[in-house]
């Protein structure tokens, strides 16, 4: 009974929230690559998670994109990074700068393997271990750049005011890390989540 209920609640969710990314944005090369890369490389070939770090982050800038369908299931606010301890950072509620660095506190732009379910500090108790896979995101999991919820995050829109900054790890709020928690525990393979800007 409490699995039928999540899955409503989820089915709801999802219902309520496939609608079209922006149409000033156009993401079909990303989602031809992704697809590839899943294909090529035997990660989860029904969806994929994009994050657009060029977007404010007021708005919705997290998108779980159904390859089959070729429509965004869900969509919500993240954070990025605040990138603030090699230099100045005036801009950075605004703006996400990108850097690999250890201690940088800043966002990592590439492609990500979704690992381990562990347990978070933050939210609702629950992260997943993000592996780089690219030269820009490769000290991912030496930095403890992770995928988690935090209570600081609004579940809605919020636009033109900003989210809270991270130290690089793209958090969402404790509602939508329910949903995207039960997507990811019904993977079988590796599920890919890439992070532009």
């Amino acid at each position: 009974m409490k699995f039928n209920i999540l899955s409503l609640v989820f089915i709801f969710y999802s219902c309520q929230n496939s609608v079209s990314i922006a149409q000033s944005k156009n993401y079909s090369s990303y989602h031809q690559e992704a697809f590839d890369y899943c294909k090529q490389n035997n990660f989860d070939t029904g969806y994929y998670i994009l994050i657009d770090l060029s977007i404010h982050s007021g708005k919705n800038r997290f998108f779980v994109y159904d390859f089959k369908d070729k429509k965004v299931l869900l969509q919500n606010l993240v954070t990025h990074g605040s990138c603030d301890q090699y230099q100045e950072n005036p801009s950075k509620w605004q703006k996400a700068k990108f850097d690999n660095r250890i201690d940088s506190h800043c966002s990592m732009k590439g492609k990500f393997k979704i690992g381990k379910r562990d347990y978070s500090a933050w939210g609702i108790h629950v992260k997943y271990w993000l592996h780089g896979l690219e030269t820009t995101n490769k000290e991912a999991v030496q930095r403890v750049v992770v995928l988690h919820s935090w209570s600081e995050v609004d579940n809605q829109e919020i636009y033109p005011n900003v989210s809270p900054l991270s130290w690089g790890c793209p958090a969402v709020s404790n509602e939508f890390m329910k949903l995207i928690d039960a997507k990811l525990k019904q993977s079988k393979k590796p599920v890919l989540l890439w992070i532009i800007g």
